[in-house]
């Protein structure tokens, strides 16, 4: 099930309040470095999925085909339409 970048931004939010309300002194907690790191990757991911997404809607503004898009990220012609026609129209 893939999520919606409010969703993983909201996520990450509570799990950063999560975090930043833990008291070492009365809390029995493991380390949750590795938890950090997950919600670090996933605010990565989110801000590289928005900017791939402008990227391809400035590649589109300059007139460039989908054909381009598509060998650029790597995948077929109409792979690449489906996943961001939306933002080439906007």
């Amino acid at each position: 099930m893939r999520h919606t970048d409010d969703e993983l931004d909201l996520a990450a939010a509570r799990f950063e309040q999560l975090a930043d309300n833990l008291d070492p002194d009365t809390d029995e907690v493991d380390h949750t470095d590795d938890l950090r790191t997950i919600a670090d990757a996933a605010e990565a991911v989110t801000a590289d999925q928005a900017r791939l997404r402008e990227a391809v809607a400035l590649a589109r503004a300059h007139g460039r085909s989908w054909n381009d898009i598509a060998l650029a990220l790597g995948v077929s012609r109409q792979a690449a339409r489906q996943r961001f026609a939306d933002v080439a129209a906007a």
